[in-house]
């Protein structure tokens, strides 16, 4: 069944540290902690530099939504800027990331699947007028991360969603997306082969 996920009606969590706060869009399955998910898709705002927490054993891809940009140290591999020309990073969840903000907060959209059952890959897609989404995995989510409004369309449904509602859908293998302009993040959740 496809699930429609408002986020007017969802809570944001202060972090530990003090410096942010995460609002969990999905989490599979429903209802699971930290260390018992299978994938989880959260907002987040960094309000401050400091270190993330480490998930070892997550794969985690970050995505900037809106704000400044922040500077992300990678371990002792690399330091990204993640701003508008490179808005996007994946990393391992054990790695040790620290987050320097140059400025406002930034709000970030964050994909974590649990590397022994799944992977995941992610789309930026800007939409003008329409745009054909063919399925492409099991579990796909579409999060509407730019523009007022998205309306998703398949053989059997329509659902409209406003700036940060995310659809989780379930079945139909071919959707159309249509907005005057948006920008909308596609995730696939695909399971581990055997």
């Amino acid at each position: 069944m496809t699930q429609i996920i408002q986020y007017a009606s969802l809570h944001a969590t202060p972090w530990k540290n003090g410096g942010g706060s995460t609002t969990e869009l999905c989490v599979m399955p429903p209802g699971a902690g930290f260390d018992e998910f299978e994938w989880r898709l959260s907002l987040a705002t960094i309000a401050q530099s400091g270190p993330f927490s480490m998930f070892p054993g997550i794969d985690r891809t970050l995505t900037l939504v809106e704000g400044g940009g922040v500077v992300l140290d990678v371990g002792n591999e690399r330091r990204v800027a993640l701003s508008e020309r490179e808005p996007v990073i994946a990393f391992p969840g054990e790695n040790a990331v620290t987050a320097t903000v140059e400025g406002a907060p930034t709000t970030d959209f964050n994909v974590m699947t649990r590397r022994s059952i799944c992977n995941h890959q992610l789309e930026r897609r800007t939409i003008r007028d329409f745009s054909t989404l063919e399925r492409r995995s099991p579990t796909t989510v579409v999060f509407l991360a730019e523009g007022e409004s998205l309306n998703l369309a398949s053989t059997s449904e329509r659902i409209s969603l406003v700036r940060y509602d995310a659809v989780v859908l379930d079945k139909d293998d071919v959707w159309t997306l249509e907005a005057g302009h948006a920008t909308v993040f596609i995730v696939d959740i695909f399971p581990n082969e055997e």
